[in-house]
């Protein structure tokens, strides 16, 4: 009786540790939801009333619309060339034994490893050698090198329990090295595949310091704008934006929570 009422009171702290963790990480950004429809022209607690009109400037207002169209493009953009980029990595890494093969691996999740800042600093040294700083390439280089560790391991987690054996048996049968990747491989890693996707999208759709250093007054996305308004005129219209930015997020969760879901059923009926 002793232990069971031991053990019951273990688990209600456990909850109540993570009950708090929660708030401390999810009650900030809901904070910032409220003050998108609050009827003042300050960030400021209580509200004084309901309104959408920060949402109408924010829509309304060409930097901001301009800002979420960049974000959007070089967010698919990255995100694709990083996915592809990523995938290629993992086959590669998976599928082959050579010496020096855990050093690559650490140099290729690198961009993981060291501060934003540092990176970005890095890049425009030596990006404004070669004259991408301020262009568009260079920003959609900097942010598929962001995004392309995050699809080497979701891929990479994805071909850890892939079964070499299918493989070898597609081109036991005639299958060349493209069809069988694309006949067999493919539909078995594509949920990483997509999970990778969501990764590299939301790792760009969010950055700011590398936008920073690289990106030109014309390439200013959502969180460079945020960034610029905060310092310049702080206005609800950057609740507004932060209230679509975290949507954004939460569809991204929700959609890797689906693949995650799909994956482990994939797995049982396998």
């Amino acid at each position: 009786m002793a232990r069971l009422s031991a053990d019951r009171l273990w688990r209600w702290a456990l909850w109540a540790a993570t009950a708090l963790v929660l708030a401390f990480l999810v009650v900030p950004i809901l904070a910032v939801l409220p003050l998108s429809v609050n009827d003042s022209r300050f960030l400021t607690y209580p509200l004084r009333g309901f309104t959408d009109r920060w949402y109408i400037e924010f829509f309304s207002d060409p930097r901001w619309t301009r800002a979420l169209a960049n974000s959007a493009v070089l967010a698919v953009s990255s995100a694709a060339i990083a996915t592809v980029l990523g995938t290629l990595a993992a086959l590669g890494l998976a599928l082959a034994e050579f010496r020096g093969k855990a050093v690559l691996l650490a140099l290729l999740l690198s961009p993981l490893v060291v501060p934003v800042i540092v990176f970005g600093v890095g890049l425009a040294l030596f990006f404004g050698q070669v004259g991408l700083v301020r262009t568009f390439p260079g920003l959609l280089a900097a942010h598929v090198a962001l995004g392309a560790p995050f699809a080497l391991l979701t891929v990479g987690a994805a071909l850890a329990s892939f079964d070499r054996t299918l493989l070898r048996a597609a081109q036991g049968l005639g299958a060349s090295p493209a069809v069988a990747f694309r006949r067999v491989v493919l539909p078995l890693i594509a949920p990483g595949v997509l999970a990778g996707f969501l990764f590299a999208f939301a790792t760009s759709f969010d950055e700011v310091v590398v936008n920073i250093f690289i990106a030109a007054p014309e390439h200013r996305t959502l969180p460079r704008e945020m960034f610029s308004s905060l310092r310049e005129n702080v206005s609800p219209v950057i609740a507004a934006a932060a209230t679509l930015m975290t949507l954004v997020a939460a569809v991204l969760l929700g959609t890797m929570e689906w693949l995650k879901r799909r994956t482990r059923r994939m797995t049982v009926s396998a």
